[in-house]
């Protein structure tokens, strides 16, 4: 795969997910896709394949309907990609928001591997 593959897959994917479209966002993950989530500290969970990844996405909008990503940087090497991004949402009925990044790995035009870490 090379970095411009790379780097397309994943601009789908967050295009995807910014639209909270559950179904574009799985049909841009592999089969047998890897997610680590950031919570809880220190180290997330990880959830392997589909199902399991699609269950976390649907309760995660469920309780964020207004989240929002946005890049702030993002940069590839052959399939492996990393986005540094602002997480935003409501929080308690006011503006919030949260730091950190992605680290991606592309498989056959697909994220295959998808792990969050946060600030602070």
């Amino acid at each position: 795969m090379n970095t411009v593959d790379t780097l397309n897959a994943v601009r789908a994917f967050n295009e995807a997910f910014n639209n909270h479209d559950v179904d574009r966002i799985m049909d841009a993950m592999t089969d047998d896709c890897i997610f680590e989530s950031t919570a809880p500290p220190p180290d997330g969970i990880r959830f392997t394949g589909k199902k399991a990844v699609r269950e976390y996405w649907e309760k995660f909008f469920a309780h964020s309907p207004d989240a929002l990503f946005e890049t702030e940087e993002i940069f590839a090497d052959e399939n492996r990609c990393v986005v540094r991004w602002i997480y935003r949402k409501t929080k308690d009925g006011k503006p919030w928001h949260l730091r950190g990044i992605d680290m991606f790995r592309v498989r056959d035009g697909k994220i295959a591997e998808k792990l969050s870490y946060v600030k602070g």
